[in-house]
């Protein structure tokens, strides 16, 4: 378990990261003024060759990575939910990295996900464990009457 939310925080950490970067070099391009083909190509000639978007997918591809590591070796409903934390490092990100104005009633969403997230993390540890029967292909044995 403990290697688990190691892999998760790492990932967590990469994906933060990741959109911190992304949203940098999307700022960087600038908005899209019209949707028309010399437009789209202005923006992903641009994209294509701005280091912090370039930067921030490569946080985000190694996010995913994290994210297939953890699903092939977890329940998928344990994992995905605790990947919700990555709201709360993203939205620290922001504030404290992007200089970005963060409401007391978005904190208060950010502190319902760590909430949520605990109350995730705890019903894993608290799930009983049940043994796993092993058919060796024989048949059952008959009801006696």
């Amino acid at each position: 378990m403990a290697k688990l939310l190691a892999i998760l925080i790492t990932g967590l950490v990469f994906e933060a990261i990741g959109v911190v970067y992304l949203s940098k070099g999307l700022k960087q391009i600038g908005e899209v003024q019209q949707i028309n083909a010399g437009e789209i190509i202005r923006v992903i000639k641009s994209g294509v060759t701005n280091p912090s978007l370039v930067t921030g997918v490569f946080f985000e591809a190694l996010f995913f990575a994290c994210l297939l590591i953890l699903m092939s070796r977890s329940d998928i409903s344990f994992i995905w939910p605790l990947t919700s934390l990555g709201f709360v490092l993203t939205t620290l990100a922001a504030r404290f990295i992007l200089h970005e104005p963060v409401v007391p009633l978005r904190w208060i969403g950010v502190c319902c996900i760590v909430l949520g997230a605990g109350l995730i993390t705890w019903t894993e540890q608290a799930k009983p464990t049940t043994p796993v029967s092993v058919s060796t292909g024989d048949s059952p044995p008959a009801a006696q009457p």
